[in-house]
């Protein structure tokens, strides 16, 4: 009852002990979210700053492979978390001896900024993309990358798209790129939708 009890004359009133966020069980969850505080006029939209905001969306942790895995893996890693992002797997003896990467074309920023070097290109419908194709050393030369371009389009195909590009680097040893040659993607029906001396546009269209 001391709160109804006027102070002293000359002594300050005691301010009341606040509850703990602890004390309030509907805080918990609250508290266990809770960032510092960030002023909501500073110029930007900058993500820090707007995750201060327990009101706003919060976007969900991607998953990583980890900084002690191989740079290739890294790299492929990014793609984690990213809707529309595919990869498949060729086994041989049940041991991987190649992988694709794919999706649609809204899934890899990269390569959609690639494509708008290229207004000829159709705007729509709006193809899937090829970003990574390789086999093992022991598995090239068997055809194993042929079959899994067959096997990527049969599913794309199924998925509703009605074509396929992909974007190589004209001059680039087999070991030293991710996304093939061109001699390869012609060599599995695609065609030269843009001619360019360094990254010519791939396209196969999809039945």
């Amino acid at each position: 009852m001391d709160w109804l009890t006027p102070p002293a004359a000359g002594i300050p009133a005691a301010e009341p002990a606040r509850p703990t966020a602890a004390a309030n069980p509907f805080l918990a969850e609250l508290e266990a979210i809770r960032r510092p505080p960030v002023n909501p006029f500073l110029a930007g939209d900058d993500d820090e700053q707007a995750s201060g905001n327990p009101f706003a969306p919060r976007r969900a942790v991607r998953p990583t492979v980890g900084e002690t895995a191989p740079r290739k893996l890294r790299l492929l890693g990014r793609g984690l978390g990213v809707a529309g992002s595919y990869a498949k797997v060729l086994l041989l003896d049940d041991e991987p001896a190649g992988y694709c990467q794919f999706g649609p074309l809204t899934a890899y920023p990269r390569a959609q900024r690639t494509r708008d070097l290229y207004p000829r290109l159709p705007a729509a419908p709006l193809p899937a993309v090829v970003t990574c194709i390789a086999t093992t050393a022991a598995a090239r030369g068997l055809g194993l990358a042929r079959h899994l371009v067959d096997d990527v389009c049969a599913d794309l195909s199924g998925r509703g798209f009605a074509a396929i590009e992909t974007y190589p680097e004209v001059g680039a040893r087999a070991e030293a790129t991710s996304g093939a040659t061109p001699a390869f993607w012609l060599s599995v029906g695609f065609v030269v939708a843009a001619p360019d001396e360094r990254f010519p546009v791939m396209r196969r269209e999809l039945a």
